[in-house]
């Protein structure tokens, strides 16, 4: 009974989204800048940290 209610997508088209059609406006920072920036907050956190 459930075969005849099964509905067949195509596979291209099954909720997927393409992510890189969309990143065209958007502002790119490369990963080792977001590693290094978070490196120096942790940084300045503790240092901070054991002035006060």
């Amino acid at each position: 009974m459930s075969q005849k209610n099964k509905m067949q997508m195509p596979q291209s088209s099954a909720g997927l989204m393409r992510y890189f059609d969309q990143s065209k406006e958007s502002i790119k920072i490369k990963p080792e800048y977001v590693v290094i920036f978070s490196v120096v907050i942790i940084a300045l956190e503790v240092i901070f940290r054991f002035m006060m």
